[in-house]
């Protein structure tokens, strides 16, 4: 039927499901790296401890059938395979119906990983991962043109989360209101990129013109998105390039580079047009019977968007199909580290040789520049910002980190950029401590060479050893 499907968009299909296949493979390999220090058998929130006291009516997964560090070591680097598969365009020399498959099997295996991640796998993105790769399932490949309703779907999915995030900025901080958000967020952002220091640099009137425009992409654009062509397709250009320059100034994992992925399908590429034979009747039962039931559980998401109590970053069912989205509803003025520290010293005193342990992308070291990881992402890298918030975000995990580190765990050695201390001597106690962190100015940064300058702030954790790990302060 012509009226199903829309030829002219094949090409948009290609390259957002390329795109796609490309963050599948981002996302496993993070998980198969990552893993066992996080969730493993001896992570710091185990997998088999979660399972024993969550069914799995609540958190469908895998891993509540069996888990042991092997299998899912197997089922992320598979996850991986098939990614790679899906990039290479695998799916396109399959059968319609093989192609569905191999698109459902990376989808299935992340859902298991995302619902035993606990606190790890609490980002948006998880969430926008697994929704937007459902939704590819059903996009089709060369055997048939891209179906007209899973292309409203994608727009769809790409204005709540524009339009979410919009909203939970004025309903959120003032600072969104009075256009002053980005006189701190580029210095207290989760994990500052290498450009950062520049952005947080630039004149004032260009951050008030900044908010200014992000008001405009995300309340009013959005809506752009179902107006006919060309129009769509400039409106989903627009919404790229913002998210562009929002990848050129922080590491916000792949949130941003979904969201491009996300607008790719309203892309309408020019003489793009292919013949492509009849869609079966089965293929269209399918997509049509699926796309009632998204809508259908689009209610729940749409009265939260446009409820005065609005939540960011919520999923109303277990298998993630349709989310709530939004980022940044308050902003911090300041900038807290969580510094963690060793000495191999027998009694543990301020003027001890204590050693700083260094993170991959979370400031520490004053004179270290950041590093742009984006689209990977650094699981403790972005909790320990949290930590730095509150000691109750770490309260779950926090403890068994330090105790990990008093061992000279491997793995969890394997997380950080540096460990002061050889393999086989580990610390004899470990302290934390906060620190207030703000960008050094132009001066400062020719004369020390240095883009932050640090003050203490207060013990974090007293001196801790093995035979008993202290409290968190």
């Amino acid at each position: 039927m012509d009226w199903f499907t829309a030829s002219d968009y094949w090409l948009s299909r290609l390259v957002f499901q390329r795109a796609l296949a490309g963050l599948y493979l981002i996302a496993f390999l993070a998980a198969a790296l990552q893993f066992r220090p996080l969730i493993g058998e001896r992570g710091m929130l185990p997998v088999p401890r979660f399972v024993e006291r969550i069914p799995f009516r609540t958190a469908p997964s895998l891993f509540q059938l069996h888990y042991t560090d092997r299998f899912f070591a197997l089922c992320a680097w598979s996850g991986c395979a098939v990614s790679a598969a899906l990039l290479a365009g695998l799916d396109s020399r399959l059968p319609l119906w093989g192609g569905m498959l191999l698109w459902l099997a990376p989808w299935a295996l992340y859902l298991s990983v995302v619902n035993v991640g606990q606190t790890w796998y609490s980002f948006g993105w998880e969430s926008l991962l697994l929704e937007v790769g459902f939704l590819a399932v059903f996009l089709g490949n060369d055997d048939v043109a891209p179906p007209v309703v899973v292309l409203f779907l994608l727009r769809w999915i790409l204005f709540r989360v524009e339009f979410g995030a919009g909203l939970i900025k004025l309903r959120g901080d003032e600072c969104w209101r009075k256009l002053t958000c980005l006189d701190h967020h580029h210095e207290t952002q989760p994990m500052p990129g290498p450009l950062s220091w520049f952005f947080h640099h630039l004149p004032r009137p260009l951050h008030r013109v900044e908010v200014a425009a992000n008001h405009v992409t995300q309340l009013v654009v959005p809506f752009l998105l179902f107006a006919p062509q060309p129009v769509a397709t400039v409106a989903a250009c627009l919404m790229i390039v913002t998210q562009l320059w929002l990848v050129l100034s922080g590491n916000f994992a792949w949130l941003n580079w979904i969201t491009i992925v996300l607008a790719l399908p309203a892309v309408r590429f020019p003489s793009a047009a292919r013949s492509v034979p009849d869609t079966p009747l089965w293929y269209e039962i399918v997509v049509l019977a699926v796309a009632a039931l998204l809508l259908a559980l689009s209610y729940q998401p749409v009265r939260n968007m446009l409820s005065r109590r609005q939540v960011m970053n919520r999923s109303f069912d277990p298998l993630h199909l349709v989310n709530t989205y939004g980022a940044f509803g308050s902003v911090s003025r300041v900038r807290y580290e969580v510094v963690i520290e060793g000495t191999d010293d027998s009694a543990p005193r301020p003027d001890s040789d204590w050693r700083e342990y260094e993170f991959k992308g979370k400031p520490g070291d004053p004179r270290r520049w950041p590093r742009q990881f984006a689209p990977y992402h650094l699981r403790l890298d972005w909790l320990m910002w949290f930590a730095a918030l509150s000691p109750g975000y770490a309260g779950s995990w926090f403890g068994t980190l330090v105790e990990r580190l008093l061992e000279n765990d491997r793995d969890t050695l394997k997380l950080l950029r540096r460990s002061p201390f050889p393999p086989d001597a580990p610390p004899r106690y470990v302290r934390a401590r906060l620190f207030r962190y703000r960008y050094t100015t132009w001066r400062e940064l020719r004369e020390t060479g240095a883009c932050w300058e640090r003050t203490f702030v207060r013990e974090y954790l007293p001196p801790t050893r093995l035979a008993g790990v202290a409290q968190r302060s």
